[in-house]
């Protein structure tokens, strides 16, 4: 049966197998509001230095890990190829577009090449999905790996399209309506209005028809088979949404740093992104940016605090290991699972505390 089978049927088996992910917080709460309003003011608040370098990474890489978190969390699909999505999308920006390598550039003006680059990423992610979905458990994860795997050499090796080791240089970024949209202020705006519109998109199709037969699918496929769904057709769907997901974070990615290289798509940087959403937690929207915010903040200040206890500043991805194991260790649902279970010792406190006061 189609992906269009009737909402009607699809909402109810869906329900029954898995509850809809509760938004957290909830949009209602007000920490939601105070942290959109803190990070709209941000630029008055923060320099360019932590503007760009930390907030922005931030948000990029937590589109990035946003787009496996909704493979993960909503269709039990570990796919460790969304950084080599964003990267292909990155590639064709720099390709399509304007570079400092002439000879390999075709000069197309921004609002051409993105469009084609986001068109080609989806498209190139689409494909990997269908491949993956033939698989399951570490299968999947494993197929992933190699199709991440052999993108890098191949970036790597190929000089005629992707300019070898040494990568593209100079990307040119949008400058229209006589705003340069790489200023600081300016991409920092442009960043914060993708990775909020990625967020509510995961958080609408999580409570969708689609979304919920997905969810359906990732807890009891054969029951959802036997009820009509194909259950293929929605898992491809889902790597289809995310691999655009993850190519609106490339092309960010490409325009923050001007540049894309092989080692921008190497498979140590794949794992990163399984690493940011495991930490913050995967089975909700907001995890992968709390990861993302961890595991930048390590990587811009641990080497610093390495050295100044007299250790190598090169260790700083061990202080990352460990913190990625004290978490799993500790929480199978990452910082935000930590928080929960924190948050629901002091209710049972509270509750305790009145009881007694009542009681006596």
């Amino acid at each position: 049966m189609s992906l269009a089978h009737d909402s009607r049927v699809a909402l109810q088996p869906a329900t029954m197998t898995q509850r809809p992910a509760r938004t957290w917080p909830e949009i209602n709460h007000p920490a939601a509001w105070i942290v959109a309003a803190i990070l709209v003011i941000m630029p008055l608040i923060a320099n360019g230095f932590f503007l760009i370098e930390i907030f922005a990474s931030t948000l990029i890489l937590g589109t990035m890990a946003l787009s496996l978190m909704f493979l993960a969390g909503y269709g039990g699909m570990v796919s460790l190829m969304q950084l080599t999505i964003a990267g292909f999308s990155a590639y064709m920006v720099a390709v399509f577009g304007v570079s400092g390598n002439a000879n390999i550039s075709l000069g197309w003006p921004w609002w051409l090449a993105v469009p084609m680059a986001l068109a080609l990423a989806t498209a190139f992610g689409t494909l990997g999905g269908a491949l993956a979905v033939r698989t399951e458990g570490i299968y999947t994860i494993m197929i992933t790996l190699a199709i991440g795997a052999a993108f890098y050499y191949f970036t790597n090796q190929n000089w005629a399209i992707f300019n070898g080791h040494t990568g593209i240089n100079t990307v040119a970024t949008p400058h229209f309506w006589g705003v340069n949209w790489r200023a600081d202020i300016p991409f920092y705006y442009v960043v914060l209005a993708v990775a909020a519109l990625c967020y509510f998109a995961v958080e609408y199709l999580s409570r969708a028809p689609f979304g919920l037969a997905l969810q359906g699918v990732r807890d009891n496929p054969r029951r959802m088979a036997a009820l009509g769904f194909n259950v293929n057709a929605h898992r491809v769907a889902a790597y289809a949404f995310a691999s655009f997901v993850a190519a609106l974070a490339g092309v960010l990615q490409v325009w923050n740093y001007r540049q894309i290289s092989p080692g921008s798509v190497s498979v140590g940087a794949c794992i990163d992104v399984l690493i940011i959403a495991v930490v913050g937690g995967i089975t909700r929207p907001i995890g992968p940016f709390i990861g993302a915010l961890i595991f930048v903040l390590l990587r811009t200040f641990a080497l610093d605090f390495l050295v100044r206890l007299g250790l190598d500043g090169n260790r700083f991805r061990l202080l990352i290991g460990l913190g990625f194991l004290a978490i799993v260790f500790w929480s199978s649902d990452g910082v935000i699972g930590l928080w929960q279970r924190w948050r629901q010792r002091q209710r049972r406190g509270a509750d305790r505390s009145r009881g007694g006061r009542s009681h006596g």
